[in-house]
């Protein structure tokens, strides 16, 4: 790129009078910042100097990300992998089949236990990669750095050291924290974006010092940083610079931080401070952590309690082989008494009982099932493919579906209760519309937000549901287009006095612009009452801004690089309405007119005196400006309330009628800015100016005091003009994602880097925030001072404000109140301290939705990790870009927006989406399928391990506990492994309560899972004594029918393989009749895996009766010879059966007649197909199916509904009062 400067000749920083200080030298500096927390020192253009040993060696550019490295996978993934009690209960287990105890063989325990551990390590280590790839991409990004002589040349991230001057391009991030030095603007300013940081999409404004601004040639530059420690803090730096004998004070407006860009300014110069893991936004993330759902752990404590059932039959067992040993071995002869060995001697019988105790844990392991984790995590790869596939979720516009990143948390997404989200990239679009305005009392702009839409076309459905629309005639109807469903659009009809005529002639998008109304486009406002005052609102916004204009060739319009998209939003209304902003120099503006629709044009300059910049301290913004005319005027712009107190007596006329637009458009989820101006006399200007520019050049503490009080004395007594409604974009459904979340049951959060002002209109926006919905705003005092009795006294200001807040609340007594806390990042620093924080938190979670503002990504962390250890529920963060990664680690599910903040997000994330409407569909459907599918699986899982493994016990009782196994080995290998694992697999697969389309239109059947009514221990303890009866039905009815009477017809009793095969023969049908009872959705892959198991078991027992009897042993010719020709065998299965699945049966019947839950009610509904039928009924069902919420379109529907109600009741009983009157009176009578 050509080193020449671009707009050289532009000194903007002369625009800024609140953001652009010029720091002064100082000799006392240095002393200021030595001490603990300051010991860095940085020698510029000097990196030898930092290769030396410490202090001055720092930390490389290299980042890393992942969880492990080649050193530490084995270690810490076994360690992870051995924290599951069954995993650690197997490892024991095949360290004990080792020695000859073991009444299995040893690679029966230990090859299962391997391929599981393996396979979870392998899935561990694939993700792993992912995000080490990722880093490996970002540490090779190239920058331009000063290699000596003058000369920069490109070199990796990566390789950038402390010290080095780096030059950096238009557009590009910066690799690491540095120094601005100068830039390709004279007076040293350059524009960054800090998205990535703080979610903000407005530019900051950074400033070099005077001291380097003029800095081009670096062969002979040197200097010296003393500054600050790495720390998080992104708003903040402390430092000096010594150079040529001077030491200057630096402060945040010369940092310019990495994953930062630059923008509208062709190139800077900057030296870098901190490198890696001591960058701030570095500092500002969290490790990537090991996420476990709550399922998951839950099931370590069953599996604990299992081991305690497993421990104590085991020691029942080797106690009972004691007691055999020494009281009846001496009996049996057959065992040969007079020569005992060591295991069943009757001198030594607590010997015997030890070690039979080993054999009795090995035997009785199958009541912990390995195979359950092998199966869920078959179970879970599958439906992480189902996410990955579901067209629903897959964004057309940008080609991105939904990524399922990881499988473990899949359940998780059905048990979400908060949902924390980003604003910026994740709610919103980053783009502002136009859309309408009030002028001199008039309101101009017919085109509806998305948020009325909504509301309109919910309300037109609510009322239907309650017969209350009447027929209207086609004139009083207008046509609504909306997005309620993302997978199609509906069309309805309400009644509107609006025109909707744009609808049907839609104009050519115009990036920025979305008015309509022909009353002022073309000239047309000409025509108009007040044109003059229309006039005065069209140059406001085409003068009083700080952008800067630039051509685009191909449409021949101009575009604008504004700090904010308001005020480029603004512009390009103002271009559209023929008030085109075209150059700025430095010291005038020109605006090119054009009055009527000819086309005839008129440049007029406007020379700029002052601009007093917009901070979110003041709400506006004003510009002094002289016209061609010689006048001099100021325009301001700012929020309403600002601008309504600095009104002239004779500035009022349209205040009543601009406050009543105001409301309507703030109910309509617009972000609004009053427009005013003043006429200023020229002695008056010059006595004010004067005053001003020394309080802006002068040095002290009380600088920003003096501006302030400054500005106040010419930002009075304005005339107001109007107001203007710009619509922040939000990506398309956020509302109705958002209400369909609410009625769900969830709660969300927004926590974004914009200021507070922004967040609440983005509240408005998306329904987070409505009118009568009261506003707890938590701010603090500034403190005087940085002494403990000033942050001790911000505190006590801050923790008295919860207090009331908390009261004020609670003693709330309207059922239909709705509380929205908003908060600030400054205040939050102390609502996060220890002492504080579960007061934030109580009051928080008593409100209908809470806003974050201004918060660094380390406090959306901190705030994540409060909500999800404070209320230990399930949390869920959602953001876009590289400021959310922490919240997204953080939280219990982190979901990514593959948005165009970059992939850092989506690479920190558990699953990824590409639109945040999208999250609908993920939580209350796949979320909701998915936590039934595996809290009924495991629940089954266990069930079938208990109604086998008990069995193995109660026959080692039955005969002598004499560790005895009544099943062939082949039997106990093919229980877990085939015969049983594929119905469960398709049912963790499979299996739907409801469908997609009930479970959108049902959005209350989430709760089930918020709740956990199937996987409470209720739920487990009732599946394992279900266990416990099948097992002893299965065992005691098969011994009482087939121990004492012959088997076969020749009149032979059974043996112990007969037996054994017989009782296998009634599990095998008992558990997989049990799990066909319980599924709910059936498909031909379910019928053939399930009938198809307990077919396989009769053909595997054929097959293996049909092999050599050196292979086959006992069960030689068992089925065909044996047992099926015995009509006990079939009786015997067909009555166990029955008997073992009875008391299941009996509890649905008994639950779905008396106490059925939601989605008993709609099976029964879509069954008996009451739902065409009565399409009354089934609209009534779904909307009793929504969890009562104050956030949402459908809750400000609601308020509306009843505000509309309560002035009609009022109207009706005035009407009776006056009839009643009416007939009292002598003329009646």
């Amino acid at each position: 790129m050509p080193r020449g400067r671009t707009r050289s000749k532009l000194r903007l920083s002369s625009l800024y009078t609140f953001g652009c200080l010029t720091p002064t030298s100082t000799l006392e500096g240095e002393e200021e910042n030595q001490g603990p927390g300051f010991t860095r020192t940085v020698f510029c253009n000097q990196p030898h100097m930092h290769k030396k040993k410490k202090p001055l060696r720092y930390c490389s550019n290299y980042v890393s990300t992942t969880r492990y490295n080649l050193i530490t996978f084995f270690p810490k993934s076994l360690y992870e992998q051995f924290h599951r009690a069954a995993n650690l209960y197997f490892l024991v287990a095949a360290i004990l089949s080792v020695f000859p105890l073991s009444p299995f063989n040893k690679w029966s325990m230990i090859a299962p236990l391997v391929f599981v551990v393996g396979l979870s390590m392998m899935k561990e280590a694939l993700e792993d990669w992912r995000r080490f790839m990722q880093d490996v991409k970002i540490n090779a990004r190239k920058t331009s750095v000063h290699k000596g002589g003058g000369v920069f040349r490109q070199k990796k991230w990566k390789s950038v050291g402390v010290g080095d001057v780096v030059r950096v391009e238009k557009d590009e991030f910066f690799p690491a924290d540095l120094l601005l030095l100068s830039s390709s603007y004279e007076d040293g300013i350059c524009y960054v974006e800090t998205m990535n940081l703080d979610g903000e999409t407005n530019l900051k404004v950074k400033r070099s010092l005077e001291a380097t601004m003029t800095l081009e040639s670096f062969n002979n530059f040197t200097a010296t940083i003393r500054c600050e420690d790495p720390n998080p803090s992104l708003y903040t730096f402390v430092g000096n610079l010594d150079y040529h004998g001077q030491t200057f004070p630096l402060d945040p407006s010369q940092i310019l931080l990495r994953d930062s860009k630059l923008r509208n300014t062709s190139y800077v110069y900057g030296v870098v401070i901190f490198t890696g893991h001591d960058t701030k936004v570095m500092q500002n993330s969290t490790k990537s952590p090991s996420k476990r759902s709550r399922i998951e752990r839950t099931m370590d404590y069953i599996i604990y309690t299992l081991l305690v059932l497993l421990i104590l039959i085991s020691c029942i067992s080797s106690s009972g082989f004691a007691w055999e040993t020494e009281f009846h071995m001496p009996k049996m002869w057959y065992l040969r008494p007079d020569a005992p060995e060591d295991l069943t001697n009757p001198i030594s019988p607590v010997y015997a009982g030890v070690v039979h105790l080993i054999t009795a844990l090995l035997l009785y392991g199958y009541l912990i099932p390995i195979s359950l984790y092998v199966s869920i995590e078959v179970v879970k790869v599958w439906q992480a493919s189902f996410i990955n596939q579901d067209l629903r979720m897959y964004d057309d516009e940008s080609g991105v579906p939904a990524l399922a990143r990881t499988s473990n948390l899949n359940e998780e997404l059905g048990q979400v209760h908060t949902v924390l989200s980003d604003k910026t990239g994740t709610l919103t679009c980053n783009q502002m519309d136009f859309l309408k305005c009030s002028i001199a009392g008039v309101s101009y702009g017919v085109r509806s937000s998305e948020v009325e839409l909504a509301a309109a076309k919910q309300m037109a459905v609510d009322l239907e549901e309650h017969g209350e629309i009447a027929s209207s005639t086609p004139q009083s109807q207008t046509k609504v287009y909306g997005t309620w469903d993302s997978s199609r659009t509906h069309e309805i009809e309400t009644e509107s006095g609006g025109d909707g005529g744009n609808y049907n002639n839609p104009r050519v998008p115009i990036k920025g612009f979305g008015f309509e109304d022909n009353r002022l486009m073309n000239g047309n406002w000409l025509r108009e009452s007040q044109p003059d005052d229309i006039l005065k609102f069209f140059r406001i916004l085409a003068v009083c801004h700080t952008a800067i204009p630039e051509l685009d060739e191909e449409s021949g319009k101009y575009t604008y690089e504004a700090e904010s998209p308001d005020e480029a939003s603004f512009l390009a209304a103002a271009r559209e309405f023929g008030f085109e902003f075209c150059k700025r120099t430095q010291s005038s503006v020109f605006v090119r007119e054009r009055f009527s629709s000819s086309g005839q044009v008129i440049e007029r300059e406007y020379k700029v005196l002052n601009l007093l910049e917009f901070t979110s301290k003041r709400k506006r913004m004003s510009v002094i400006v002289r016209d061609e005319e010689g006048q001099i005027l100021l325009l301001c712009k700012g929020a309403d309330s600002i601008i309504f107190d600095r009104l002239a007596k004779n500035g009022k006329t349209y205040l009543g009628p601009t406050t009543r637009h105001l409301t309507e458009y703030g109910e309509a989820g617009l972000r609004t800015l009053a427009l005013a101006y003043r006429k200023l006399d020229e002695e008056e200007y010059t006595d004010w100016n004067s005053e001003f520019l020394k309080a802006k050049t002068s040095i002290g503490s009380d600088r920003d005091e003096l501006l302030e009080k400054g500005s106040d004395m010419i930002e009075k007594e304005l005339i107001l003009v109007g107001a203007t409604a710009v619509e922040d974009k939000l990506q398309k459904g956020v509302p109705q994602c958002i209400d369909k979340l609410a009625q769900a049951g969830l709660k969300l959060w927004v926590l974004t880097g914009d200021k507070m002002e922004t967040a609440i209109n983005i509240g408005f926006a998306c329904s987070l925030l409505r009118q009568g919905m009261r506003q707890i705003c938590i701010t603090s005092i500034n403190p005087d001072g940085g002494s403990q009795d000033s942050k001790r006294a911000v505190k006590e200001n801050i923790l008295n404000q919860l207090t009331k807040a908390v009261q004020m609340v609670k003693l709330e007594n309207d059922p239909h109140a709705a509380f929205a806390l908003i908060i600030d990042g400054k205040t939050l620093t102390y609502a996060l301290e220890d002492d504080m924080k579960y007061q934030f938190l109580a009051l928080a979670v008593d409100c209908a939705s809470v806003i974050c503002c201004r918060v660094s990504p380390k406090q959306k962390a901190l705030v994540t990790r409060l909500v999800k250890e404070g209320t230990g529920r399930t949390t869920l963060a959602i953001g876009d870009g590289a400021n959310d990664v922490g919240m997204i680690q953080e939280a219990d599910i982190g979901v990514g927006i593959s948005g165009v903040e970059g992939m850092q997000a989506v690479m920190a994330s558990d699953f990824s989406i590409a639109q945040f409407r999208f999250l609908e569909r993920l939580l209350v459907v796949h979320g909701h399928w998915c936590y039934k599918r595996i809290a009924q699986m495991i629940c089954y899982f266990f069930y079938k391990n208990i109604a086998f493994g008990l069995t193995l016990f109660y026959f080692e009782a039955f005969t002598g506990f004499s560790g005895q196994s009544v099943y062939n080995d082949y039997y106990l290998l093919l229980f877990n492994v085939v015969l049983t694992s594929l119905p469960v697999i398709a049912l963790g697969v499979f299996e739907q309560d409801v469908s997609s389309e009930i479970c959108l239109q049902f959005p209350a059947l989430y709760q089930q899972g918020t709740k956990n009514l199937f996987f409470d221990w209720s739920r487990i303890l009732g599946w394992m004594c279900n266990g416990v009866y099948s097992s002893l039905v299965i065992f005691f009815l098969n011994i009482g029918i087939i121990y004492s009477q012959a088997f076969r017809a020749g009149g032979q009793t059974a043996d112990m393989d007969a037996v054994g095969t017989t009782m296998f023969t009634c599990i095998i049908w008992a558990v997989n009749v049990q799990i066909a009872l319980t599924m709910s959705h059936f498909t031909w892959i379910q019928h053939v895996l399930i009938w198809g198991s307990i077919g396989f078991w009769y053909l595997f027992l054929a097959l293996y009766g049909m092999m050599p009897p050196s292979l086959s042993g006992n069960i030689y010719r068992i089925l065909d010879e044996i047992l099926a020709p015995a009509p006990v065998y079939w009786m015997a299965t067909l009555l166990v059966t029955v008997a073992a699945v009875l008391p299941y049966v009996a509890h649905i019947a008994f639950q779905r007649f008396l106490n059925p839950l939601d989605h008993h009610i709609i099976q029964e509904i879509k069954y008996y197909k009451r739902d065409v039928e009565d399409a009354r009924l089934w609209t009534r069902e779904g909307t009793k199916a929504r969890e009562k919420t104050k956030i949402g379109f459908t809750a400000r529907v609601d308020a509306k509904i009843r505000h509309l109600r309560s002035k009609l009741n009022k109207k009706q009983s005035n009407l009776s009062h006056f009839s009643a009157q009416d007939a009292m009176s002598p003329r009646s009578l």
